[in-house]
């Protein structure tokens, strides 16, 4: 119940970057950790984590904590995230800005990026650039892996890539679409 209060005043302090009335769901956490391939030792990125329950789900798939860095804006949810995941690296910062946000700490292909992001608060000039440092990151056909509210994806597919929606998760509030994008 805490994590909802706390979830809920961000969202009125921060609309655009919380971007949801409430923390995301086991449900939904287990929808997208479903999307990665545990046969893959490569690490992984979490963007925006929020309150950490994607992050559990993370973990709970068996994915190694030292594999798993998140990415959170807010500096409360990246203490939380910490409490809650402390073997996982978590790095306050700006996914809009990969580049400086993951400096030294994060290199090779990855094995996926997992995104709960509001990428729909955001001009879509912001989504397609942060799509395009992802699949620089990515290695050759691993999955971005991204929910959203709405019934279409929050980005449309760039050229090359294929878009499928994984999972409609109505246990969540509000029912959310998993989206996974991977090049082709």
């Amino acid at each position: 119940m805490l994590d909802q209060v706390r979830f809920l005043a961000r969202m009125i302090a921060r609309p655009v970057h919380t971007g949801a009335v409430a923390p995301s769901s086991r449900a939904l956490g287990r929808a997208m950790a479903a999307q990665i391939d545990l046969n893959n030792d490569l690490p992984i990125l979490e963007l925006g984590p929020g309150t950490g329950v994607v992050t559990e789900m993370l973990l709970a798939r068996g994915i190694a904590p030292t594999r798993l860095t998140a990415v959170e804006y807010d500096a409360g949810f990246a203490a939380r995230v910490r409490e809650r995941c402390p073997s996982v690296q978590v790095i306050q910062g700006d996914a809009f800005n990969l580049e400086k946000t993951l400096d030294g700490k994060l290199s090779g292909p990855l094995a996926a990026v997992v995104s709960s992001l509001p990428l729909i608060n955001f001009p879509v000039e912001m989504r397609t650039t942060l799509l395009d440092a992802i699949f620089r990151r990515l290695a050759p056909g691993a999955p971005f892996i991204q929910f959203s509210y709405r019934i279409k994806p929050p980005v449309p597919a760039p050229q090359g890539v294929i878009l499928r929606r994984a999972a409609v998760v109505w246990l969540n509030l509000p029912p959310a679409r998993v989206w996974v994008y991977k090049r082709g």
